[in-house]
């Protein structure tokens, strides 16, 4: 029984280290979000499902997903590492938590314009900084997850931007997915970006690089596009240029062809 008792725990470790094993198959998110925090029985413990997912949430911040585990969580809030699984079996739900914990950070209940391309364009940004202030969230959402009650209050703000649109329920729901599909990528691009920043001679190296080929008389149009004005290339206006271009184009005309 002890043998059976500690593989139990070591697969319990692996699948939160690793992120797979019982999350593979999934999380009902009825009984992850409509249920009880805790499942198991005894006294009231001394911290709770918020609790342990903000600390999940702050090691994410500080080290990136790898350092989430049971155990470095358990230390945080300063409980067994096994009564953990009571709120949290796997990697795979926790990262459900985690992603709707660092959701209720979006505002979900400020008015809308009515414009719903400027709505739309603010609700990007949004998403934007927040991802910005927590980078492993764009890996996190690499996932399908399931839609806790803040995601479930910021999706009801877009669907709300989105009503005066022609578009139907199912086609709003996939222009918010593209939206996030968009912001998620643009800013795992823009963390890549800035760590590659950090090292000017390799910046300088790709300039020489590109000047060349595009001097060879092989890539005129490569040759053309470097030599246009340049444009402000600071994140902020470029990753603004990319969603105005993206929201802009939509085509919210169900019988256009």
């Amino acid at each position: 029984m002890v043998s059976a008792s500690r593989s139990g725990k070591e697969r319990g470790e692996e699948n939160v280290t690793r992120g797979d094993g019982a999350g593979a198959a999934g999380v009902d998110p009825q009984q992850l979000w409509l249920t009880p925090g805790r499942s198991g029985r005894g006294r009231k413990p001394a911290f709770s499902r918020r609790a342990i997912t903000a600390a999940a949430v702050a090691l994410a911040d500080a080290e990136g997903l790898e350092a989430v585990t049971m155990r470095r969580v358990a230390a945080q809030v300063g409980a067994g590492v096994m009564s953990l699984y009571n709120y949290a079996p796997d990697k795979e739900t926790l990262l459900e938590l985690m992603v709707d914990h660092v959701s209720g950070e979006l505002p979900a209940t400020d008015p809308l314009t009515g414009d719903w391309r400027t709505d739309l364009k603010a609700i990007g940004h949004l998403q934007r900084a927040l991802m910005l202030r927590h980078p492993w969230l764009p890996a996190a959402l690499s996932a399908r997850r399931s839609l806790g009650p803040h995601t479930l209050a910021f999706l009801e703000r877009a669907l709300a931007a989105l009503r005066p649109t022609r578009l139907d329920g199912a086609a709003k729901l996939e222009v918010f997915a593209q939206l996030t599909g968009f912001v998620a990528a643009h800013v795992a691009h823009e963390i890549a970006q800035a760590a590659t920043a950090q090292a000017p001679d390799r910046a300088a190296a790709e300039a020489r690089y590109l000047a060349a080929v595009a001097a060879d008389g092989h890539h005129p149009e490569l040759a053309e596009a470097l030599a246009a004005p340049g444009r402000p290339l600071t994140p902020e206006a470029t990753f603004t240029r990319f969603l105005d271009r993206l929201v802009d184009g939509l085509d919210t005309d169900p019988d256009a062809d």
